[in-house]
């Protein structure tokens, strides 16, 4: 498999373990607060420990289940528009539907424009139009997702959400401002070096096809075709290397977000101290008390 092909691999494998922990974990809290272990209505309420579920996602939609910010915003990434309906903000789906219509429309339309004309403006003009398209339906999952009202504060699902959709948004929500410059600086850094090498890449692919063309008429480049040759797989590797990178923090950031969302709930206390004293231990099964040695750890 190709190299170039692993950070797709690694954000299909890692943001839905992201995902499916914070659902596993919020079904933990449910259970551990409620002690509703053998809960006879459990079918009627919300299953958390799936990462998606169609049942939980439809049944959310019509209000007959209470739904969770994570399923909703996987089941709306393919039926846009369940964040509003959620929601309850009807109002917002003609803005999302028609944003989405008339970008694909546009982009169709002057495609074909394009290809008829060969006119450059009308490719800028498709491809504007798509971009638009998808920025709506973007809007429309942040939207979801910003609207959706929890009882925690940070909400871990939230954080998670906000991350997937815009680096360090996540963060910001939990008021860890001062990570930002760095996952922002890392991938910048990453895009930058991806459009170095890959730039240098493209000028000794060059190179190399002139130095081993066999048309009389192509002026041979000063650098033979076995160097040309060796700089384009160095080059090559440093952009997969770049973009292996640049994924690998967007997935940092992303779980970051969601952990340290967690971790708001935690209190630690600067008074930490460790006691050692005698201790009479008492076993179930002796005839006498007998002396020990205790340890208290305090925190």
């Amino acid at each position: 498999m190709k190299l170039r092909l692993l950070p797709v691999l690694l954000l299909a494998l890692l943001v839905p373990a992201a995902l499916h922990g914070q659902a596993r974990d919020d079904q933990f809290k449910k259970d551990a607060f409620s002690q509703n272990y053998n809960d006879t209505t459990k079918k009627e309420k919300t299953d958390s420990s799936q990462l998606f579920s169609f049942r939980q996602y439809f049944g959310s939609l019509a209000h007959k289940r209470p739904g969770q910010v994570q399923n909703l915003f996987m089941g709306s990434t393919v039926f846009v528009g369940g964040g509003q309906i959620y929601n309850r903000q009807y109002w917002k789906l003609p803005v999302v539907y028609g944003g989405i219509g008339a970008g694909v429309g546009l982009g169709i339309h002057f495609n074909n424009q394009y290809k008829n004309t060969g006119e450059d403006r009308y490719k800028t003009l498709s491809t504007l139009s798509f971009v638009g398209a998808g920025l709506v339906w973007w809007g429309s999952l942040l939207d979801g997702a910003v609207n959706f009202k929890t009882d925690s504060r940070p909400d871990p699902g939230k954080s998670t959400v906000y991350s997937i959709l815009f680096p360090g948004l996540g963060q910001i929500y939990n008021g860890e401002y001062w990570k930002i410059p760095i996952y922002w600086g890392a991938m910048a850094g990453g895009v930058y070096y991806y459009s170095t090498n890959k730039r240098n890449y493209e000028r000794y692919k060059w190179i190399y096809n002139q130095a081993t063309s066999t048309d009389p008429d192509v002026d041979k480049p000063p650098i033979s075709a076995e160097n040309a040759l060796y700089y384009r797989d160095i080059f090559r590797r440093y952009r997969d290397y770049s973009i292996l990178a640049t994924a690998l923090f967007y997935v940092i950031q992303v779980v970051d977000a969601n952990v340290f969302a967690y971790m708001q709930d935690f209190e630690i206390d600067d008074d930490i101290t460790l006691r050692v004293e005698p201790s009479v231990i008492t076993p179930d099964y002796a005839q006498a008390p007998a002396m020990g040695l205790g340890l208290t750890l305090r925190f």
